[in-house]
């Protein structure tokens, strides 16, 4: 009986490759690898990635590390069992931030990671199924591009942006390699650690320095001109003074107590008789306005406020913000407030709004969040449209909090971003040093002020100019000289130009292997 030509001959030749052909994914049997030790790479893989998950653990060379492990854990294994197990992994990984940033556990969470970990899954598949039907050279480029693909499409196809599975939020100390994002946005380191884990596994298959050469060049030259970036363009020149002011520890607590004595959620704060919640309101207000005064008098020219620094029911929200804009004038600064507003109009009940107000007293802007955060945030979204004032000091703008974690939005022509946040201590320092990314990219100084969490002011090159940090700090108060100058960056006029390609790059290599028989591989 003759054998049957396979349907699937993609399937078929990495099953059964022609005789006298080796693939470069052997069984751990042929190798004389016990089971043992390809789990041990799964659980050693799974492990690294805990601590590059973009949360407060993070370990910058855990990045690097874990795709190696889990790319040579699918190659030496059968395609679906090993995708399962990697699926696993990620899924791990993904309860695992879940837990760390003290997000909380729910239905959507948990289908959330579920989803997101099938996503991730994508490029170990890429690289198993292609590698064994690619030439050398071009095989390499397969997971890299796959890699880097899929966490550009996180941010397209979930409502996380890169708060999570975006792996350049890891390495925010390295500021020369990190220079790449100003070229290739997030994605290209993303590209650089999936081409390591490739390159690594190569050489780890057969002797191919000529890979391992070929990449030390690459990344080489990318670590190099940032550097040389850092060096021979500072970011120099004129700066103006701005604080940021969070209101006290105290007033806070007491209004966080008034509100947790009230049943329901926004829509009965919104209904409470104002005698009782108004005083509390006040209070706060009150407080940030003195602390607006202060740093007025010591010479600042922009203040701005955190996040829903001011919380107010809706019939109070014009005297508030009146009460802003009398201080505005008074002190001639420009003052950015953020307002969290209990209305009784459903269904979200309230706004997240943050106001520009300009030295006249005259409101520039009125922004509301255009990404509530998944499952906790129930505001109707803003439109996503970024306001630019110009100002003495260069063009200003604004986004809120979680917003900062979508790069697309963030391509903003503008010389300083002010980033007005409310995070909680298990994820504010992480998810700052995260926006941290967004100022490279688009050339601009960026001003995060966190209501209970890290407030930092960087540079367009990533430099930290302030900072500090609500829980280990009397006074929340940060000063910083930030330059009014910005740049433009390749990235912000390409955009994602480097996503695309990598996304049209892994459909030419899919098709490729297709069509191609299986080869015998060799020495890259």
């Amino acid at each position: 009986m003759t054998n049957l030509p396979s349907a699937n001959p993609l399937a078929a030749s990495i099953a059964r490759p022609p005789q006298g052909e080796t693939p470069t994914t052997n069984s751990p049997k042929k190798h004389g690898m016990s089971a043992k030790f390809r789990y041990g790479l799964l659980m050693l893989g799974t492990g690294a990635m805990l601590f590059a998950v973009g949360g407060r653990w993070d370990i910058a060379a855990a990045a690097w590390i874990f795709p190696v492990l889990l790319v040579r854990f699918a190659r030496l294994g059968r395609v679906w069992s090993g995708t399962l197990w990697i699926w696993l992994a990620h899924i791990a990984a993904a309860v695992f931030w879940i837990q760390e940033s003290e997000l909380g556990f729910n239905l959507v969470a948990v289908v959330g990671a579920i989803a997101l970990a099938a996503l991730q899954t994508l490029p170990f598949l890429a690289d198993r199924l292609l590698v064994g039907r690619l030439r050398p050279a071009v095989a390499a480029l397969a997971f890299p591009a796959a890699f880097a693909a899929a966490e550009f499409l996180i941010t397209i196809v979930t409502p996380l942006g890169t708060a999570y599975g975006c792996l350049a939020v890891t390495q925010y100390g390295d500021l020369p390699l990190l220079q790449v994002v100003s070229v290739t946005g997030p994605w290209g380191i993303g590209f650089l650690i999936g081409y390591f884990a490739s390159t690594v596994n190569r050489i780890w298959e057969r002797p191919a320095w000529r890979s391992g050469l070929v990449y030390g060049t690459v990344l080489l030259t990318v670590v190099l001109t940032g550097g040389a970036r850092l060096v021979f363009d500072p970011s120099t020149g004129t700066t103006v003074r701005i604080a940021g002011v969070s209101p006290s520890r105290t007033v806070t607590d007491s209004l966080q107590t008034v509100l947790g004595r009230i049943d329901g959620g926004p829509a009965d704060i919104a209904a409470s008789p104002a005698p009782e919640v108004e005083p509390a309101m006040t209070a706060v207000e009150n407080d940030l306005l003195a602390a607006t005064r202060r740093e007025a008098a010591a010479g600042a020219k922009i203040v701005i406020w955190p996040e829903e620094a001011v919380s107010t029911q809706e019939s109070h929200a014009p005297a508030a913000i009146a009460a802003a804009q009398e201080q505005a004038r008074r002190s001639g600064i420009y003052l950015e407030i953020g307002v969290r507003v209990y209305s009784t109009t459903g269904p979200t009940f309230g706004r997240d709004e943050a106001l520009l107000i300009d030295p006249y007293g005259k409101v520039l802007w009125t922004y509301q969040k255009a990404h509530p955060i998944p499952g906790s945030e129930r505001y109707t979204p803003g439109d996503g449209r970024v306001p630019v004032a110009d100002t003495p000091y260069g063009r200003i703008t604004n986004v809120i909090c979680y917003d900062a974690d979508f790069p697309a939005m963030m391509r903003t022509r503008a010389d300083i971003m002010v980033v007005p946040s409310a995070d909680w201590k298990e994820y504010g320092g992480a998810h700052t040093a995260k926006a941290s990314l967004r100022a490279i990219e688009g050339g601009y100084s960026l001003v995060r002020q966190d209501a209970r969490g890290v407030s930092t002011s960087y540079d367009n090159k990533g430099h930290v100019l302030a900072t500090t940090d609500y829980f280990t700090t009397d006074q929340q108060t940060m000063v910083a000289y930030v330059p009014t100058h910005g740049t433009t960056t390749i990235y912000d006029r390409i955009g994602d130009t480097f996503a695309w390609l990598c996304l049209a790059g892994l459909a030419a290599l899919t098709t490729n292997a297709v069509a191609r028989p299986w080869r015998r591989t060799t020495d890259g």
